[in-house]
């Protein structure tokens, strides 16, 4: 079964850290690039971050330097790694494998950080 499964998300206070991840099963999860997108109510979904199969990674201005995404291909799971969360951060996170114009979506995690 190709899936998805977010977890780590919860309530975390401003400048705290949350630590998301991203389990994928049924596909061929190292030629993959993995990503982690958000969306925050009543705003678009935005791309925060993405780890290419090669190791390549890019990130949102709004996060360098404070999120760090990774991965591990012999767990078949992607990370995001948050630090000094602020209230903006607020959403849900959604992981995203892409390979060529196949496109995977997990469920969302709700991260929710209080002031």
């Amino acid at each position: 079964q190709v899936q998805l499964v977010e977890s780590g998300g919860g309530l975390v206070q401003a400048g705290g850290s949350l630590r998301l991840s991203c389990a994928a099963s049924g596909i061929n999860f190292s030629r993959y690039t993995m990503a982690w997108y958000r969306q925050a109510p009543g705003k678009q979904r935005e791309l925060v971050a993405l780890v290419a199969s090669g190791g390549y990674t890019n990130y949102a201005d709004f996060v360098k330097g404070r999120f760090t995404i990774s991965r591990d291909n012999a767990k078949n799971t992607v990370y995001l790694q948050m630090n000094s969360l602020q209230p903006e951060d607020t959403a849900v996170y959604y992981c995203n494998a892409q390979e060529g114009l196949k496109s995977l979506w997990g469920q969302g995690t709700q991260v929710t950080v209080s002031s």
